[in-house]
């Protein structure tokens, strides 16, 4: 059978060698916990504790501050200390709720179901007050993803299994651990859409996650595993959709006007903990890993502990690292601290030996095409980046400018080393916020 996948693309290396072999590890917080109230997209969570309250592990602390929000739940027991902004991976501030850690881990009573007890509107209640949210990065509110205007149009739930992300291994070791409450989130979402089937999608350099979420769905009519041809950004939503059904997105749709609805791995578990076992989302797994990383591995931990900590458990660094990103090499950010939270987008801790990228010398175009044939859009991105050098908004719009999914895959080929990601994204951003103001 041919291995389903889109148009564009790159290879960079996945090094995902360093940890995908490293079984989760369970990893115990110790200090201070922080919980920025925007860990989503929306408005920032309201809360609901004040400073000297007690809290249990699993209890709200903060909820959802309008219908694009979601609430927060503490991870551990303990007592409140502030609330007050601290800074997060990606270097802004955010106000936050700090609890003292009493390392008892006493937790609130969770309300288990059986999926064929809860009505659909009883299951969309249940996702929105476990707080869950995409957990690729975007961080959009489950529960409205799961709510579309029109759910009979909807006919595929897309599982992300691809994780095309370099080095990043977490996803990949969920399916091997823990593939049966995948398929039962999987199931758990499939039942609120009268005719929808489930595609899981998994990139071939796993043949042994495929092999395992293959032999999970085997009895299940209504799913099926396809097979991805392993290229970067295969795991993008409008790349993950055109791979699997063959539709098509672009900026002005939602994947739901293409009958369309796509999870990441960590959400669909996410989703089974809580519609059947009641639990909130207190916790993800997170890859430490990069060639300045002594242990590299996967853990799962607890949100609202520090990035320092993970590293310690990785076994510290290996010499003097000179660059630390959240998330993987593509789409990450780099951090000038490790003394922020992890939080519910924290995908990945990666540590690198050189900043290769600050190094790197800039040289005029030579026109080569290369970051045309890489863009999964299908746009021209060195013209692009052209017009935001001269910040011509109308040449930008023309040439739809707008459509870039900010992936990195231009700047990643570009023989002449020019930022035409970072270029790309600074003049969407102005034009975005150009708009706000009209």
């Amino acid at each position: 059978m041919g291995k389903c996948t889109f148009k564009g693309g790159v290879h960079p290396y996945d090094g995902k060698e360093l940890s995908k072999d490293v079984p989760i590890k369970e990893l115990f917080p110790e200090g201070d916990m922080v919980y920025p109230l925007s860990q989503h997209i929306g408005a920032p969570a309201v809360p609901v504790v004040a400073k000297g309250d007690r809290v249990l592990a699993g209890q709200l602390i903060a909820e959802a501050g309008g219908f694009i929000s979601a609430n927060i739940h503490s991870s551990v027991s303990g007592t409140v200390k502030a609330i007050e902004p601290r800074t997060l991976a990606t270097g802004g501030k955010c106000n936050s709720i700090i609890i003292e850690n009493d390392g008892q881990y006493e937790e609130v009573e969770y309300v288990p179901k059986k999926l064929e007890e809860l009505s659909r509107d009883e299951i969309r209640e249940r996702v929105k007050a476990a707080g869950v949210v995409g957990m690729g990065g975007a961080g959009f509110p489950t529960n409205v993803k799961l709510t579309p205007k029109n759910p009979e149009s909807i006919d595929y739930i897309i599982v992300n299994g691809a994780e095309c992300e370099p080095y990043l291994t977490s996803d990949y070791r969920r399916m091997l651990e823990e593939s049966d409450k995948i398929v039962q989130g999987l199931k758990v979402a499939l039942s609120l859409f009268d005719h929808a089937h489930g595609i899981i999608g998994i990139e071939d350099n796993k043949p042994e996650a495929i092999a395992v979420m293959q032999k999970a769905v085997e009895n299940e009519s209504n799913m099926e595993v396809k097979v991805l041809k392993t290229k970067y950004p295969q795991g993008g939503e409008r790349s993950l959709i055109y791979a699997t059904t063959g539709r098509s997105i672009n900026s002005s749709m939602l994947p739901a006007d293409a009958g369309c609805i796509v999870h990441n791995i960590d959400t669909i578990f996410s989703i089974y903990m809580a519609v059947i076992e009641g639990k909130p989302l207190t916790k993800r797994i997170v890859t430490v890993t990069g060639d300045g990383v002594k242990n590299p591995g996967n853990f799962y931990v607890w949100l609202g502990m520090s990035y320092r900590q993970l590293l310690e458990a990785a076994g510290g660094v290996v010499g003097e690292p000179e660059k630390y990103i959240s998330g993987g090499p593509m789409m990450g950010f780099a951090m000038y601290s490790l003394d922020v939270p992890v939080v519910k987008g924290s995908s990945s801790l990666l540590v690198m030996k050189e900043d290769i990228v600050s190094k790197v010398e800039t040289s005029a175009c030579i026109r080569c095409g290369r970051c045309g044939e890489g863009c999964p859009s299908h746009l021209l991105p060195a013209k692009l980046a052209g017009f935001a050098a001269r910040n011509n908004e109308a040449g930008f719009l023309k040439f739809d400018g707008m459509e870039c999914v900010e992936c990195g895959s231009c700047s990643f080929v570009c023989p002449a080393k020019r930022p035409l990601t970072q270029q790309i994204k600074s003049m969407r951003r102005t034009i975005m916020a150009n708009r706000r103001k009209k």
